[in-house]
């Protein structure tokens, strides 16, 4: 009986600890959710960039804490410009476009042939940019339902991507402070794996910095510079909604497709209304777009390729889902940096044996 009242003492006590725990934990959870997302992305950033801060910290013979500050700013600082650029354009291009249709000075270029000749879709644009040449207020008028979807979808698609610029911001400061204390933050992470771990912390954070690095470098930076050197390609024929097409490019490159599936309906486009000379010029430089990963990756240290594309594919996707364009990012190294922890837990045996 002593025994029996003992242990549901026992089993009662432990219960309230797990149930009080698990409550607090909850609750953390729910609050530190809104900036959970830009913690971990801002985590990433610092992995990624710290050698650069060391670097800096050699080359310049400025404390670590500095180096890492400067750094930090200049992240701010590239972010911003796009972010001018975008807010800038938007304000000239819808003010010029308002004021011509209160004008009725706004004209729509008549569609060449080539727009015609396009599979499946070509007579229908053809059709209505034909009609809106001819007759914009019919056209309007005859479309409206239509312009007011497309504004409305190009609207929060603007508005996802300023929001995703200003969290990029946000993340780059606290990588910012992350770099800084980059030791002390090293010791924490150790001492928690090692109590996760049974000792071996220490191999765990490795693994985590290196697959978070190589997946960094090796897979995101080569998907940005290539959405950069397509964006620059369509800004010199003047493509508009550059800035998606761009981000089209972007996700074809994180989950390991030729980005040139991006560009497809653009070159279209391009084909359809500048001449045959910029067409081809086009062409080529987006082949060299699509093909220019196998010359980057090798330069940039690559071994994020050894992740399978479909983990890549889905923590991309799940990741934009989840939290927009950060969670692109964000999303494809967590399920990448999971994988190989997965991985390499299971090698441990064979390990052990040899």
């Amino acid at each position: 009986m002593n025994f029996d009242s003992s242990f549901n003492k026992n089993a009662i006590d432990t219960f309230i600890k797990i149930a009080t725990i698990s409550i607090l934990v909850y609750w953390c959870f729910s609050i530190l959710r809104p900036f959970m997302m830009l913690v971990v992305w801002g985590g990433i950033i610092a992995v990624a960039l710290y050698p650069v801060a060391l670097w800096l910290h050699a080359k310049c013979r400025i404390s670590k804490g500095k180096a890492s500050g400067l750094l930090s700013l200049i992240g701010v600082l590239l972010l911003l410009i796009p972010l001018v650029w975008l807010s800038s354009g938007l304000y000239t291009g819808g003010t010029e476009v308002y004021s011509q249709l209160q004008d009725g000075t706004l004209q729509v270029p008549r569609p060449t042939q080539a727009v015609k000749e396009l599979p499946v879709v070509g007579e229908k644009i053809y059709a209505a940019m034909y009609h809106a040449s001819t007759n914009l207020e019919g056209a309007m008028a005859k479309y409206s339902e239509q312009i007011k979807s497309l504004a409305t979808t190009l609207a929060g698609a603007v508005g996802s991507f300023a929001g995703g610029l200003l969290q990029f911001i946000v993340s780059t400061i606290i990588a910012g402070v992350f770099m800084a204390n980059a030791e002390n933050c090293q010791k924490a992470f150790n001492k928690v794996a090692n109590r996760l771990t049974n000792g071996k912390g220490a191999e765990l954070v490795n693994l985590s910095k290196s697959t978070v690095r190589s997946v960094v470098q090796g897979v995101l930076g080569v998907a940005v510079i290539q959405s950069i050197m397509a964006a620059v390609g369509m800004a010199f024929v003047d493509v508009p909604a550059i800035g998606l097409w761009a981000l089209a490019v972007l996700l074809m490159a994180i989950i390991q497709l030729p980005p040139i599936l991006a560009l497809i309906p653009v070159i279209a486009y391009v084909f359809g209304t500048q001449s045959t000379t910029a067409a081809v010029l086009f062409l080529v430089w987006c082949v060299i777009v699509s093909g220019s990963d196998a010359v980057l990756k090798p330069m940039l240290l690559s071994r994020g390729s050894d992740i399978p594309m479909l983990v890549l594919l889905l923590g991309a996707l799940g990741g934009m889902a989840m939290s927009g364009i950060v969670g692109l990012f964000v999303g494809a190294v967590v399920l990448s940096l999971s994988y190989q922890l997965f991985v390499s837990w299971l090698e441990e045996p064979e390990k052990a044996k040899d």
